[in-house]
């Protein structure tokens, strides 16, 4: 099964499969049939909630929803933390909700990072549920008060917001973009600069989660691994996006590598510096392994080897053999024991299992997600453009 994801993967970000493999070109047909049948029950669902068929849940608070287009790698649960630690700052007690897709690995990470604070998060894929279960348990901050700190936050005015204690006073919606059944009064779309469209087809022929004129509703684009991207591919992307909504501000964000930590301890805590001049095997289940070992190099390792499963894939007992094996042969030929890195989401799906990978120092990679200066865009004009769009939105829906 992880052979033919894989395969699937290649097959979605290969636009000519001319001189792809037999078994790629054989797989072809049924993939476009299938996606031709996604395509179909995208638009029937969608034009059943524009109908209101389908009922569309309304929040007493604003919903700030952060999704994407296509497949993982788009940097959506790290711009969840960071629009989560925005509010915070501000004095407002968000609630994260998030579906907890393959074990809740970026739920487990979220509540890592965010543990000790007011924030909430709500697991589960009816989100409207399990937020009406948080306000009830939680309560509601008044929403007169949320609109207060919007209106002074776009004079620029010093903002002295009082903690709404254990009242929530806004919603994250992680990975909202597909999901319809919650209004929401600002989307932010991310998109992966080092392949945002693939071959451009919907799954699983392509990458696509919908089609790319579903750009149009978003109110704010942001471009993940811009520090990562050549300038030509960053022009064809904001083309691109504009081709579509020519109005959508386009801000630019990366992940900057913080700290290490060990798996035996995930409250140890490691510079960056012990991988310098090291040899470093990188082996990560996420959808952007790319942008991983890149920033494993760029920390200073001095020779760095890869092995990559599919996103979300849960390690079992014959693949940590595979990575002792892996390592045993960097071992060999540099004559020095590599260190085995990971990501925190890695880590989250099974930390007991890279565990057994004693004979090794296996450590775990801890990033942050920054928005970078760019363009003319920067920190705060991100910030004020989010201000922007929730006052006026938040204003109209109540």
């Amino acid at each position: 099964m992880e052979k033919l994801r894989k395969v699937v993967k290649e097959i979605a970000y290969t636009r000519d499969h001319t001189n792809s493999p037999a078994l790629h070109r054989s797989l072809v047909p049924f993939l476009t049939f299938a996606s031709s049948l996604y395509g179909v029950a995208l638009h029937i669902r969608r034009s059943l909630y524009r109908s209101s068929f389908f009922h569309q849940h309304r929040l007493p608070v604003p919903v700030i929803s952060v999704g994407n287009l296509s497949w993982g790698g788009n940097g959506k649960t790290p711009m969840v933390e960071y629009i989560t630690q925005l509010l915070l700052s501000s004095g407002i007690s968000p609630l994260i909700l998030t579906r907890g897709y393959a074990g809740g690995d970026e739920a487990k990470m979220l509540e890592r990072h965010l543990q000790g604070g007011p924030t909430k998060i709500g697991v589960g894929p009816n989100r409207a549920a399990t937020a009406a279960s948080c306000f009830e348990k939680y309560g509601c901050a008044n929403p007169s008060s949320i609109r207060t700190f919007f209106d002074r936050s776009l004079l620029h005015e010093t903002v002295k917001v009082e903690t709404f204690s254990q009242e929530i006073g806004a919603v994250v919606l992680d990975d909202g973009m597909q999901h319809w059944g919650l209004c929401r009064d600002l989307e932010i779309v991310m998109l992966n600069g080092m392949n945002p469209w693939g071959n451009g087809n919907l799954v699983p022929l392509g990458p696509l989660r919908e089609p790319l004129p579903a750009l149009d509703r978003a109110d704010i684009a942001v471009v993940h691994h811009v520090d990562l991207i050549p300038e030509q591919s960053l022009r064809d992307i904001e083309k691109t996006i504009h081709g579509f909504k020519n109005s959508i501000p386009i801000f630019y964000s990366k992940m900057v590598p913080k700290y290490l930590f060990d798996v035996k301890n995930d409250r140890s805590h490691v510079a960056l510096e012990a991988l310098h001049d090291a040899t470093v095997l990188c082996v990560s289940a996420i959808g952007s392994a790319d942008a991983f070992v890149e920033n494993i190099e760029m920390v200073g390792a001095r020779f760095v080897d890869r092995l990559d499963f599919s996103d979300h894939y849960l390690f079992e007992a014959q693949d940590v053999e595979t990575m002792r094996r892996r390592a045993k042969g960097l071992e060999n030929r540099s004559d020095s024991k590599p260190i085995i890195v990971v990501t925190e989401k890695d880590y989250n799906r099974d930390p007991e299992i890279l565990k057994s990978l004693d004979s090794y120092t296996v450590l775990v990679l801890c990033s942050k997600l920054e928005i970078t200066p760019c363009r003319d865009a920067n920190v705060d004009d991100f910030k004020s453009t989010l201000c922007k769009t929730l006052a006026v939105k938040f204003r109209v829906s109540n």
